[in-house]
C-alpha cells in the first residue's frame, strides 16, 4: 500500500465533518485513502477489462458506500473523472435497465453538491443523455433523475436543443407535450451573465408569448411553468419579469381551482392540469424584491383574496394545494435569503445587490402571510403545515411572527374546553422555540416568555388526554434542550449589568412541579387501574408512546440541570418516589425505571441501595415459579439503571456478578427475563462506544451566566465530546461475565443434544435466552465469523471488504464461533426429535441472524433513529444561517449515528464457508413444518442473500431440488421452497434474476414442478403462490442483456494512472486488455446460446401432455417475456405462438396475439428513407402555422393521387406535426421513387416468416381464428383491442395483400352481422388493413379501397349503441400519423352526407362521431374538408334531436380548434369563428328583441318552421358548442362570445326550477364556464361594456345574472383587472348601480358581490365609499305609514346592504372601522322590512364568524359599544 507521504498536496472536495469527532478518527484518514486507492484501481480495471458484471457493478456499489462513510473525500480531479466515467456508463447503448439505474443513482449522488464543481471544471455533452431519455421514457420505463445535469451542458447546447425541438411545437399534437417536457428537463439555466445571449435569451420571449396566448391550461402548460420557475430561480435579477407579473399571479390564482359564487362548474381540464406547487413557490420567491418590489403587492393581494379559504370551517378538495403553498413559500424565501446573505461563495453567480431582499421586504412578506398562517393553525388537516410555515417566518422576522402565536398560546392554555387549540398552538411554538430564545437582536423580549410558557404547559401532562400529553412532553423537552436549567437568582449580586429578565428563580419551582405532574401520571397508569389483571401483561401501544415521551422528557430535563437543582429535584424526589412505592413491572414500573435511569446517568448513589435491596431479597428464595413483587421491582429498576457509563459499573463489579449469577437461573420467567435484560444492559454499557453527555453547552453549567447560552448552536469544530471507549478493565469484566454465564450455558446445551443431561423445554428456552442476551450485549466485542472462503466463480476483479472494527484479540475464546457451532447442533437435534418446539426455534433463528449481522446495532433500530433525528433536526434547525448550526445535543447524536452507520456498512461482505452452512440451516428451517417458523427463517434468509454477494449461486440449486419431480418431499417443503423463490424475486437488488444460468434453472423448475406426483391445485394457497411468483417475475423482469459493449476506456485509463492516492494495482497490460475484449465477445455468444436454450427448454415443457393447465399458462407467459429487440425469436417459438392463436384456452390466445404482434414487428423488413432539407421545400418565411410553404402538405381534392404516376411522384409526410411550426434540419421520409418490391417469394423468407405464411394461407386456420376473434369476452366490457389491431397491421405490412382473398369472405359476413363482437372484429381488422397498407403500391391500394368502401358502408348501416365507439376508434386509429392524401378514399366516403336522417337520429350522431374521429387525427392538414363539413352542417344546426345537437356541438369544437391566436402565426386557412358567429346571430335575430327567452317548444318532434322556434333550436345547438369548446380549445374567442352573451343572460333563470329544462341548465353552465375564462387587458373594456348594457336590461333575471358573472370573472382575473385602474372604477360603479336596483333579489346579490370584492381588496374600503353608503342608509322615510315612497326605501335599503357588505367582508377579524359601522347598523333594527331582515341577518352572521376569537375581538370595542352589541346579539325576551 502507498504510505501517507504521497498524499501531501491532497485537498478533499468535501469531507463528512462528523468523522473527525469519532474517538478513533486518527485511523480514518489512512483507512479512507486505502479504500479509495482500491476503488480507483479496481473500478478502472473492471472497465478496461470490459467486465460490467460483477466487476463494475460491485465497485460502483463500493464507491457509493465510500460516499456514505467519508463524503466526497477525493480530489477535484478524481471527482471529475468519476462523474465522466459514470456518465459514459449510464449512456452505454445496450445497458440493462437495472444497471442503468444503479449507475444513475451513483451519478446523481456525485453531482449533488453543485458548488463543488463549476462549469469550467466539468462539461458534459447533452446528446447521449437525451438519446438515453428518448429510449427509456418513450419506451415507457421509469423516470430517472435528470435534473442535476443541465448546469453542466456546454454553452452552445441551447441552440442545438431548440433546433431539435422547435419543429415539434404543434399545439394540436400530443408531441407538444414531449417537446415542452424535454425543454423543461434539458434547457440549461445556470450560466454566467456573459453567456445569457446563448442561453435563455434565445427562447425566453418565444415561449413566454406562447404561454400567455394559450388560455385553457393544456396538459403541457405545467411543464412550461416549471421551466420558467427554474429560470427565475437560477437567474434572479437577470430576467425582467415586471411586465408579466399580473399575468403570472392571475394564472397562479386560477390554478388553485378555488370555488367562487354559488353554482359554479369547473372544466375538468383545470383540475387535472393544475401547476405544481413546488415550482410555483420557487417562481414567486424569485419574483420578490427589487426596486419597488412589485411582486410583493400582488402576493399580499393573492393571500388576502384566499385567506378566508384557510379558515378551519372551510374545507374542500382545494385545501391540500393551499396548505402546500403556505407551507413551502416561507421555506423557499428562507432558502433565498440564505443564498443572498449567508451562503459560502462559489462559482454560481450571486444575486445583484439591487435585487436582494431587504429587511423591509421580509417584513412585508411576513405580513402578507401571517394572517393565513394563523388561520391554518387550527385546520382540520392538522397544524403541521402551518407550524412549518410559522417556524420559517419566525426565522425571517421573529418580531412579527412570534407575538401573535404567543397570544394564541396563552389564550389556549387558559381555556379548558378546547384541547385541540392547545395542541395546535403548542406544536407551532415548538417550531418557533429556537427563534424565541436565541439571542438575536430583533426580538429581545422573547426570553421572558420561556418560564410562563413552561409553567403554563404543565397542566397538559394529563393522563386522560393522550395527544395533549404527548405534545406537552415534546414542548417541555424542546425548551429544556434549548435552555440550561440553572438557578441564576444569585447572578445580579455579581453582575450589575443584568436586566431583570435574566434572573430566573422560578426554574427551580418549575422543575419540581414538572416532576410532581409526572409522578401523578405514573400513578394513574398502573396496570391495575388501566385494565383488569386477567388481560394481557404487555403494554398497549399508547402506553408505550407515553412511556417514551416521559422518559425522553425527564432525561432531557435532568441532563440540562445544574448540579444544585439536580440534587434537590432528581435525587430526592425520584429516589423517594422509587423506593417508597412498589409498582407492577409492566406499565408504570417501566416508566419509573426509565426515570431512575435518567437520574442515574448523572449520579450513582441510587445504586448502592438498589444492589443492597436486591441481594437481601433473593437470599431467601427457593425456586418458586411466581416471585414477590418487591424483588421483581428491584430487578427492573436495576436493569434500567445499568444503562449508564460503563466505568461507573466497575465499582460494583462483584455485586453485579453475584446478582447475575443467581437471578439468571431463577425459575420464574419474569424474573429471569428481567435478569437477562440486566445482563444485556450491563454488557452493552461496558462494551460499546458512545458519547457520555448531551448538554446544550460543553463543559457543564458552572460558568457565571448560563442565560447567555440560551438556544446557542453547537460548534462542530469545538464540540468537546466525551466518549466512552471500553478500557482494558471493562473488556476483562465483559469476558469474565461471559465465561461465568455464557460458557456453562453452551455446555448445558451440548449436554442436552448428546443426551447426557436432557432439559425440559422451559429450561432450554431459559438457556437460549441467556445465550441470546449475551450475544446482544457483547456483540460489538466478538469478532465476526471467519474461515475459508466459499468457492464462487472467478472474476478478474477481486471483491474485497470494508474493514471497520479494530482487530480482535486472539487470546480470548471466540464466543461467536462457539455459539455458532452449538446452535447448529441444537437445531438439527430439535428438527429431528421435537419439531413442534417452535418457541426454541424462534430464538434460534434470531440468534443465527445476530451471529451473521449483529455488530452492536440493528439496521431497523438505526433506521428509526435516523428518522427521528431528521424530524427533530427539522423542527429545530436554522435554515437561514445554514452551516450546520444545530444544537449541540443534536450534533452529538449525529456523530453517534455516523459511528453506528460505519458498523452497519458491511455490504458485499465476504462469503465464507461458515455463512454457507448457516444459510443451508436457514433453508432447512424455511422448508420445515410450521408456517411461522418458515416465515421467520425466510425473512432472515432473504436478508442474508442481499448481504453476501453470490450466495444465491449455492442456494438456488438446493431450493430447486425441492421442487424437482424426482424429489418426493412434503407439501410444506414444497410451499417453503416456493416462498423462498418469491422472496428471491422481491429482493432489493436482485442479481439472481439477471443471471442467465439462474433464470434458466428457476423458470424451468417452476414449470416442471407441475409434473410432481403430489401436485394438486386443490389447495388455494399454492395456486395463489404460483400466481404471485409469475406476477413478481413479470414485474421484476427487465430484459436481460445479451450483447454488451464498453466504450469508456479512455477515462478509465486516466483513473488508473491518476495520483492522490495512487491506485493500489498496476494498470492492466496490453495482453490483459486483449483478453478482456476476447472474453467480452465470448460472453456475448454464450449469452445468446443460453437465451435460445431457455426458449427451447420452455417449449419442451409445453409439449409434455401431462402438464396441468395452470403450468401451461405459466410457461406461455414466461415464454412471451422472451421477445427481444436484439435477437430474433427461435422459429420453434414462432410456431408455438402461431398455433397458440387458435388454442382452446382464452388466456393462451391472448398471450399469443400479443406475442405474434411482437414477432411480426421483429420480422419487419427495413425500408429505404430519404432526407428532405428545408431548402428543398423552398419555405423560407419566418412564420408558423398555415402558410404557402406547407400548403403542399394539405389535403386538396383537386390534386389527389388518383393514378399510379401521381401516387409515385408526390412526397408524403406521415407525421402531423412536421412543418407546422418550423421545418427540422432534415426530415426522413419514405422514398417514393423506390418501387416497393411486391411480395416476397417463398424462397426468400426466413424460417419464422415461412411458418406464419403457411398457417395464414390455410383456410381452416383462418376459419378458426376469425371464429375465436369474433367471440365476446366479457359482455358489455369489451372495446376495440389495440393488440389485435397490431397483429393484423403487422401481417399486412410484412406480407402485402397475400392473405386478403382468404379473409375477405369472412369480413363481408361479419360486417353484415350487427352483433357487437362481430362488428368489433371487423373494426380491428379494417384498422389493421388501412394502417398496414401504408407502403403498398398504387395498384394494390386501389384494389383494396374498391373492396373496402362498400364494406365500411355496410358496417356503418349496422352501427349500434355498443359499437359506435369502436368504429370511432377504428377510423381514428387508421388515420393516426398518416398523410391524408393517401387516405382520400376514406375521407370522401365519410363525408358523403353523414346526416342523411336514414336510420334515425342515433345513426346520424354515430356517423358524425366516426367522421370526427378521423378528422381530429389530421388536425390542421384537412382545412378543405373542415370547410366542406361546416358548410354542410350550418343549415342543419337547428336539428330536432338532442343527441344529434350535442354531437354537432362537439364537431364544431373540432372544426374551430385550429383557429388559434398564437404568437407569430398566420391566420389559419381552416374555418374561423369570427366569420361563423355573425351568420349565427343573423338567424337568432327573432330572439334578440325579447326580454326573456323561454323554451315554448315542448313537443320536440313537430316540424314547425316559424322563425322563433327555429331560432330556439339553433340557440340550443350553439349552447352545446360553447359548452364543448370551453374545456377543449386552446384560446377563447372572447369577442365572438361577447356577442352571444346577451342571449345567454336572457335565458338563464335565477332560481333553479324543479322542472328540468335543458336550455336553462345549459345556459347556466355556459355562463359559469365563460365567466372563468382568462381575459387579456384589451378584452376587459368589451366585457364590461356588455355587462353594463345587460345591467340596464328590462328583465331582472338578466340583471341578477350579471352579478354572478361578475363575481367569478373578477376572482379568476384578479391581477389582470387590478393592473387597469380605470376598469376597476367601472366595476365599482356597476355594482353600486345594481345596489340601487328596484328588485329586492338583485339588491341582495349586489350586496353579496360588494362584500366579496372588498374581501379580495379589489377596491379599498376608503372613507368616500363609507360616506356614500352612510348617506344612503340615512335616507329619510316619509312619516305616513300608508304609502311608503318606494324609491326612498330602496335607497335606504341599499345603504344598509352596503354597510352589511363592509362588515361581512372581513369575516374573521375586526378592522378599526368596524365598531362604528355596527353601531350605525343597529339603528336600523326597527326599520320596515326588508331592512330589518337584512340587519338581523348581518348581526347573526357577525356573531357566528367572530365567536371563536371573541376574547381578542372584544378589545376593539369601547365599553358602551359592547353594551349595545350584547343587547343586539342576545335574543330579546318574548314578554318585553
Amino acid at each position: 500500500m502507498t504510505a501517507d507521504g504521497d498524499m501531501a498536496g491532497f485537498v478533499p472536495q468535501k469531507e463528512i465533518v462528523y468523522n473527525g469527532l469519532l474517538p478513533y478518527s486518527d485511523r480514518l484518514d489512512r483507512e479512507a485513502t486505502e479504500l479509495l486507492a482500491e476503488i480507483k484501481a479496481n473500478l478502472s480495471r473492471a472497465v478496461l477489462l470490459r467486465e460490467l458484471w460483477p466487476g463494475v457493478a460491485f465497485w460502483c456499489k463500493k464507491l457509493f458506500s465510500f460516499l456514505k462513510l467519508y463524503g466526497r473525500r477525493f480530489s477535484k480531479e478524481d471527482h471529475i473523472l468519476f462523474i465522466k466515467l459514470l456518465y459514459e456508463l449510464v449512456t452505454l447503448p445496450d445497458l440493462e435497465p437495472h444497471m442503468m439505474q444503479s449507475y444513475a443513482r451513483l451519478l446523481i449522488q456525485l453531482l449533488k453538491k453543485k458548488e463543488l464543481l463549476s462549469r469550467d471544471d466539468l462539461q458534459l455533452p447533452w446528446r447521449p443523455l437525451y438519446d438515453l431519455y428518448e429510449r427509456v421514457v418513450y419506451s415507457k420505463t421509469e423516470h430517472l433523475g435528470l435534473i442535476w445535469f443541465p448546469k453542466y451542458f456546454p454553452a452552445s447546447s441551447t441552440k442545438e436543443m431548440l433546433d431539435e425541438w422547435r419543429p415539434l411545437l404543434c399545439v394540436f399534437d400530443v408531441v407538444m407535450q414531449k417537446a415542452i417536457s424535454n425543454m423543461e428537463l434539458f434547457l440549461p439555466t445556470i450560466m454566467p451573465p456573459e453567456e445569457h445571449s446563448q442561453a435563455f435569451q434565445l427562447w425566453f420571449d418565444e415561449l413566454m408569448s406562447l404561454w400567455t396566448s394559450v388560455q385553457n391550461q393544456p396538459s403541457w402548460e405545467g411543464h412550461l411553468v416549471n421551466l420558467f420557475a427554474r429560470l427565475a430561480n437560477d437567474n434572479i435579477g437577470y430576467v425582467d419579469w415586471t411586465p408579466y407579473i399580473p399575468t403570472i399571479f392571475t394564472r397562479i390564482l386560477r390554478s388553485l381551482n378555488l370555488p367562487v359564487g354559488v353554482s359554479q362548474m369547473v372544466a375538468p381540464r383545470y383540475l387535472t392540469n393544475s401547476y405544481d406547487i413546488g415550482h410555483l413557490v420557487l417562481w414567486i420567491t424569485a419574483l420578490l424584491g427589487g426596486p419597488g418590489n412589485p411582486a410583493q403587492k400582488e402576493l399580499t393581494c393573492l393571500f388576502n383574496s384566499i385567506a378566508s379559504f384557510y379558515h378551519p370551517s372551510n374545507h374542500g378538495r382545494w385545501q391540500s394545494r393551499l396548505m402546500r403553498l403556505l407551507q413551502r413559500l416561507p421555506a423557499s424565501v428562507v432558502r433565498r435569503v440564505h443564498r443572498e446573505r449567508h451562503a459560502a461563495p462559489s462559482w454560481i453567480m450571486l444575486v445583484p445587490e439591487c435585487q436582494r431582499l431587504t429587511d423591509t421586504d421580509l417584513q412585508e412578506f411576513t405580513r402578507s402571510l401571517i394572517g393565513a398562517a394563523l388561520l391554518a393553525m387550527f385546520s382540520k388537516t392538522g397544524s403541521t403545515d402551518a407550524a412549518y410555515a410559522l417556524q420559517n417566518l419566525a426565522l425571517l422576522t421573529p418580531e412579527l411572527a412570534i407575538p401573535p402565536v404567543l397570544e394564541k398560546t396563552y389564550a389556549a392554555m387558559e381555556t379548558l374546553t378546547e384541547p385541540h387549540t392547545l395542541t395546535a398552538t403548542l406544536s407551532c411554538m415548538i417550531g418557533m422555540a429556537r427563534s424565541l430564545v436565541s439571542p438575536n437582536n430583533h426580538y429581545p423580549e422573547g426570553r421572558a416568555h420561556v418560564l410562563p410558557l413552561l409553567m403554563g404547559s404543565l397542566p397538559g401532562v394529563d393522563p386522560n388526554d393522550f395527544s395533549k400529553c404527548m405534545i406537552t412532553f415534546q414542548f417541555i423537552a424542546t425548551f429544556t434542550t434549548l435552555v440550561p436549567l440553572v438557578d441564576c437568582s444569585s447572578a445580579p449580586s455579581r453582575h450589575s449589568d443584568l436586566t431583570e429578565v435574566q434572573t430566573v428563580c422560578l426554574l427551580y419551582v418549575c422543575v419540581c412541579l414538572c416532576s410532581c405532574r409526572c409522578f401523578a401520571l405514573i400513578d394513574s397508569s398502573t396496570l391495575e387501574q388501566t385494565r383488569d389483571e386477567m388481560e394481557t401483561d404487555t403494554q398497549t401501544h399508547l402506553e408505550s408512546l407515553v412511556e417514551l415521551g416521559l422518559s425522553s422528557t425527564v432525561n432531557t430535563i435532568l441532563t440540562q440541570c445544574s448540579t444544585e437543582i439536580y440534587k434537590v429535584m432528581a435525587l430526592q424526589k425520584v429516589y423517594n418516589f422509587a423506593t417508597s412505592n412498589i409498582f407492577e413491572t409492566c406499565v408504570s414500573g417501566r416508566m419509573v425505571a426509565d426515570m431512575c435511569r435518567a437520574a442515574a446517568k448523572v449520579c450513582m448513589c441510587l445504586y448502592q441501595i438498589l444492589i443492597h435491596d436486591t441481594t437481601l431479597s433473593y437470599e431467601e428464595l427457593p425456586g418458586e415459579d411466581e416471585l414477590d413483587k418487591e424483588l421483581l421491582w428491584n430487578l427492573q429498576l436495576l436493569s434500567e439503571v445499568t444503562r449508564v457509563d460503563g466505568e461507573q459499573l466497575l465499582k460494583y463489579q462483584g455485586d453485579l456478578e453475584r446478582i447475575l449469577c443467581v437471578c439468571v437461573r431463577l425459575r420464574c420467567k419474569r424474573a429471569y427475563t428481567l435478569a437477562c435484560n440486566l445482563l444485556e444492559h450491563t454488557l452493552r454499557s461496558l462494551s460499546l462506544i458512545y458519547p457520555t453527555e448531551y448538554r446544550s453547552t460543553s463543559g457543564g453549567f458552572d460558568t457565571d451566566l448560563p442565560i447567555r447560552d440560551w438556544g446557542r448552536a453547537g460548534d462542530v469544530a469545538a464540540l468537546g465530546m466525551c466518549w466512552h471507549v471500553p478500557s482494558q478493565e471493562e473488556e476483562n469484566f465483559v469476558f469474565q461475565l461471559l465465561s461465568r454465564l455464557l460458557h456453562p450455558e453452551l455446555q448445558r446445551i451440548k449436554g442436552h443434544v448428546s443426551g447426557d443431561q436432557p432439559m425440559s423445554r422451559c429450561e432450554l428456552l431459559q438457556s437460549l435466552a441467556i445465550v441470546q442476551h449475551c450475544l446482544l450485549g457483547a456483540g460489538s466485542m466478538l469478532p465476526p465469523l471467519d474461515g475459508p472462503h466459499a468457492a464462487h466463480p472467478a472474476f478478474c476483479v477481486h471483491t474485497g471488504r470494508l474493514c471497520v472494527s479494530s482487530p480482535p484479540d486472539d487470546s480470548r475464546e471466540n464466543y461467536r464461533e462457539s455459539i455458532c457451532q452449538t446452535m447448529r447442533l441444537l437445531l438439527h437435534h430439535i428438527l429431528e426429535h421435537s419439531e413442534d418446539d417452535t418457541k426454541s426455534l424462534f430464538v434460534i433463528i434470531k440468534i443465527i441472524s445476530d451471529l451473521m449481522f449483529f455488530r452492536g446495532t440493528h439496521k431497523k433500530e438505526f433506521d428509526s433513529r435516523w428518522k427521528s433525528f431528521t424530524l427533530v433536526k427539522k423542527s429545530m434547525e436554522n435554515r437561514l444561517h445554514g452551516k450546520k448550526q444545530h444544537i449541540r445535543a443534536l450534533l452529538i447524536d449525529r456523530v453517534l449515528l455516523q459511528h453506528e452507520m460505519r458498523k452497519l456498512v458491511v455490504d458485499g461482505s465476504e462469503y465464507k464457508v461458515v455463512h454457507q452452512e448457516l444459510l443451508c440451516n436457514l433453508l432447512l428451517l424455511s422448508t420445515s413444518t410450521y408456517s411461522q417458523v418458515r416465515s421467520r427463517a425466510q425473512n432472515v434468509l432473504t436478508a442474508a442473500l442481499g448481504t453476501y454477494s453470490f450466495s444465491y449461486r449455492d442456494l438456488i440449486p438446493r431450493i430447486l431440488q425441492l421442487l424437482s419431480p424426482q424429489h418426493n418431499g412434503t407439501q410444506q417443503q414444497f410451499k417453503g421452497a416456493l416462498y423462498c423463490l418469491l422472496a428471491l424475486h422481491g429482493g432489493i437488488s436482485l442479481p439472481s434474476a439477471r443471471d442467465w444460468d439462474c433464470v434458466g434453472e428457476v423458470w424451468l423448475a417452476l414449470v416442471r414442478c407441475g409434473l410432481l406426483p403430489t401436485m394438486t391445485l386443490e389447495e388455494a394457497s399454492i395456486g395463489r403462490l404460483l400466481d404471485d411468483i409469475t406476477d413478481r417475475i413479470h414485474r421484476q423482469h427487465d430484459t436481460i442483456g445479451i450483447y454488451f459493449t464498453v466504450s469508456s476506456v479512455f477515462i478509465a485509463n486516466l483513473i488508473a494512472h491518476s495520483e492522490n492516492p495512487t491506485p493500489c494495482l498496476e494498470p492492466p497490460s496490453v495482453e490483459e486488455l486483449k483478453e478482456g475484449l476476447q472474453r467480452q465477445r465470448i460472453k456475448n455468444v454464450v449469452a445468446a446460446r443460453k437465451y435460445e436454450k431457455l426458449v427451447n427448454d420452455l417449449l419442451d415443457c409445453l409439449e409434455d401432455r401431462d402438464l396441468p393447465w395452470k403450468f401451461e399458462h405459466m410457461a406461455t407467459d414466461l415464454l412471451s417475456l422472451q421477445l427481444r429487440d436484439d435477437h430474433p425469436l427461435p422459429p420453434d417459438a414462432v410456431l408455438f405462438f402461431t398455433q397458440g392463436l387458435i388454442h382452446d384456452s382464452i388466456s393462451i390466445r391472448k398471450v399469443a396475439i400479443s406475442a405474434m404482434a411482437g414477432v411480426l414487428k421483429q420480422l419487419k423488413r427495413p425500408r429505404k428513407k430519404v432526407a428532405v432539407k428545408p431548402s428543398d421545400i423552398k419555405d423560407l418565411e419566418g412564420v408558423c402555422g398555415d402558410r404557402e410553404g406547407n400548403r403542399w402538405l394539405q389535403y386538396d381534392s383537386n390534386n389527389l393521387p388518383l393514378s399510379e404516376e401521381q401516387w409515385d411522384t408526390q412526397l408524403y409526410v406521415e407525421k402531423t406535426h412536421w412543418g407546422y411550426y418550423t421545418w427540422p434540419r432534415e426530415m426522413m421520409i419514405h422514398a417514393a421513387s423506390e418501387k416497393p418490391k411486391d411480395d416476397l417469394t417463398y424462397e426468400e423468407m426466413s424460417e419464422g416468416e415461412k411458418i406464419i405464411f403457411e398457417y395464414f394461407s390455410d383456410p381452416e386456420f383462418i376459419d378458426q381464428l376469425i371464429g375465436f376473434l369474433s367471440l365476446e369476452d366479457r359482455k358489455g366490457k369489451d372495446s376495440f383491442n389495440p393488440r389485435r389491431f397490431c397483429l393484423f397491421k403487422g401481417l399486412f405490412c410484412n406480407y402485402g395483400d397475400v392473405f386478403l382473398p382468404l379473409l375477405w369472405p369472412h369480413l363481408e359476413q361479419l360486417a353484415s352481422d350487427p352483433h357487437e363482437s362481430s362488428q368489433r372484429c371487423v373494426c380491428e381488422i379494417t384498422a389493421g388493413l388501412i394502417r398496414g397498407s401504408k407502403l403498398w403500391s398504387f395498384s394494390k391500394v386501389d384494389r383494396l379501397w374498391k373492396l373496402l368502401c362498400p364494406l365500411i358502408r355496410t358496417a356503418l348501416t349496422n352501427i349500434t349503441v355498443e359499437t359506435y365507439t369502436d368504429w370511432g376508434t377504428c377510423i381514428a386509429t387508421a388515420c393516426e400519423g398518416r398523410d391524408p392524401r393517401k387516405l382520400h378514399w376514406l375521407f370522401e366516403l365519410l363525408m358523403e352526407s353523414p346526416l342523411s336522417g336514414e336510420g334515425g337520429s342515433f345513426r346520424d350522431a354515430s356517423l358524425l362521431y366516426v367522421l370526427q374521429g378521423g378528422l381530429a387525427q389530421q388536425q390542421w392538414r384537412v382545412s378543405e374538408l373542415l370547410h366542406r363539413l361546416l358548410a354542410y352542417l350550418e343549415p342543419k344546426l337547428t336539428h330536432v334531436y338532442k343527441n344529434v345537437r350535442e354531437r354537432i356541438g362537439s364537431v364544431l369544437t373540432y372544426i374551430f380548434m385550429i383557429d388559434v391566436a398564437l404568437p407569430n402565426t398566420r391566420p389559419t386557412s381552416s374555418p374561423h369563428v369570427a366569420e361563423f358567429v355573425p351568420r349565427v346571430l343573423e338567424r337568432l335575430k327573432p330572439l334578440t328583441s325579447e326580454p326573456e327567452i323561454h323554451n315554448h317548444v315542448h313537443e320536440e318532434n313537430t316540424q314547425e318552421t316559424d322563425e322563433r322556434t327555429q331560432a330556439v333550436k339553433l340557440l340550443k345547438t350553439v349552447l352545446k358548442w360553447l359548452m364543448a369548446s370551453a374545456g377543449r380549445t386552446f384560446t377563447t374567442p372572447v369577442q365572438q362570445q361577447l356577442q352571444l352573451l346577451p342571449l345567454l343572460f336572457k335565458i338563464a333563470p335565477v332560481e333553479i326550477d324543479e322542472s328540468y329544462d335543458e336550455m336553462k341548465q345549459d345556459a347556466r353552465t355556459c355562463l359559469s364556464l365563460m365567466s372563468q375564462g382568462l381575459l387579456y387587458p384589451e378584452h376587459i373594456p368589451l366585457v364590461l361594456a356588455a355587462l353594463e348594457e345587460m345591467a340596464s336590461s328590462r328583465s331582472w333575471h338578466a340583471r341578477f345574472s350579471v352579478l354572478t358573472y361578475l363575481q367569478i370573472m373578477v376572482f379568476y382575473n384578479l391581477f389582470t383587472l387590478l393592473s387597469v385602474p380605470a376598469e376597476v372604477f367601472r366595476i365599482r360603479k356597476l355594482v353600486m348601480q345594481l345596489l340601487l336596483d328596484e328588485q329586492l333579489e338583485v339588491r341582495d346579490m349586489a350586496g353579496t358581490t360588494l362584500s366579496g370584492l372588498l374581501q379580495c381588496q379589489f377596491f379599498p374600503l376608503d372613507s368616500s365609499l363609507q360616506t356614500q353608503l352612510q348617506t344612503l342608509s340615512q335616507t329619510l322615510l316619509p312619516k305616513a305609514r300608508g304609502e311608503l315612497a318606494s324609491t326612498d326605501l330602496v335607497r335606504r335599503h341599499a345603504g344598509v346592504l352596503g354597510l352589511s357588505a363592509c362588515i361581512l367582508s372581513s369575516p374573521y377579524d375586526v378592522q378599526d372601522w368596524m365598531p362604528q359601522i355596527l353601531m350605525d347598523l343597529s339603528d336600523h333594527l326597527n326599520d320596515p322590512q326588508p331592512i330589518e331582515m337584512t340587519v338581523k341577518k348581518t348581526l347573526s352572521e357577525f356573531r357566528r364568524t367572530h365567536h371563536d376569537n371573541w376574547q381578542e375581538h372584544r378589545q376593539c370595542f369601547t365599553d358602551d359599544q359592547l353594551l349595545v352589541l350584547t343587547d343586539l346579539l342576545v335574543s330579546p325576551c318574548y314578554y318585553a
